[in-house]
């Protein structure tokens, strides 16, 4: 039996831009700043546990801060790691829950925060998020053929996951490439807010995918700048 997994207080963080981490996702991630390399030797060394939060853009732009990171992130465990030979390593990291970000403790040598762990709800009965997942399954399955290819491989992940809430978490993670929107996505806790975004989310794509074709006239793509 897997032993449980207590979340610290206090955790290491990467501020990425673009980059949003959801629970249960895997995150490959490659390590070559003389900051996260040290970060790295020192969490393989005790629980092997960071954050990873996306870069506030907003923030950013507006100056004044170093690196400001979104509040909501997730904190993972380190899976697997390679030390390259050149002291870079490729590390697998997953993700293990949400979290708000309470405070930055300090920047050297590398950024530490005090977290607090954020848990979803239902939001719905669980008949209801039952039948939002499946619908939201057909609905990423007519994606897919629509489009081969665009998320080839998550679709047949996602048909054996049960849980609405894992189910939800790891199609955010693959399928949505709208850093705000996924970000939104990252800090609804409501598991049934979170499907119906994911919902409205392909509905769109494929609406866009339709109309795409038509307007094509079913000549393939690589054939259009013949034409």
């Amino acid at each position: 039996m897997e032993l449980e997994i207590r979340v610290p207080e206090q955790v290491p963080v990467m501020t990425l831009p673009n980059v949003t981490f959801f629970p249960q996702a895997l995150l490959p991630l490659h390590i070559f700043e003389p900051r996260y390399r040290r970060m790295l030797r020192d969490v393989l060394a005790s629980d092997r546990i960071f954050a990873v939060a996306g870069l506030d853009a907003g923030a950013a732009e507006s100056g004044g801060r170093f690196e400001p990171p979104h509040r909501v992130a997730t904190v993972g465990l380190v899976r697997a790691c390679q030390e390259n030979g050149n002291g870079t390593s490729n590390l697998l990291l997953q993700g293990l829950c949400r979290i708000r970000i309470e405070s930055i403790i300090g920047d050297e040598p590398y950024r530490r925060v005090r977290i607090q762990a954020l848990a979803s709800k239902p939001g719905a009965p669980a008949a209801e998020n039952a039948r939002l997942r499946l619908e939201l399954s057909g609905l990423i399955q007519l994606r897919h053929k629509l489009h081969p290819g665009a998320s080839e491989g998550v679709g047949e992940l996602l048909r054996a996951i049960d849980d609405p809430e894992v189910f939800s978490d790891i199609a955010a993670f693959n399928l949505c490439d709208n850093v705000p929107l996924k970000q939104r996505l990252l800090e609804t806790l409501d598991v049934n807010r979170r499907l119906l975004l994911l919902q409205q989310l392909m509905r769109a794509e494929i609406d866009a995918l339709v109309l795409h074709g038509r307007l094509q006239g079913g000549i393939p793509d690589e054939q259009i700048p013949r034409n």
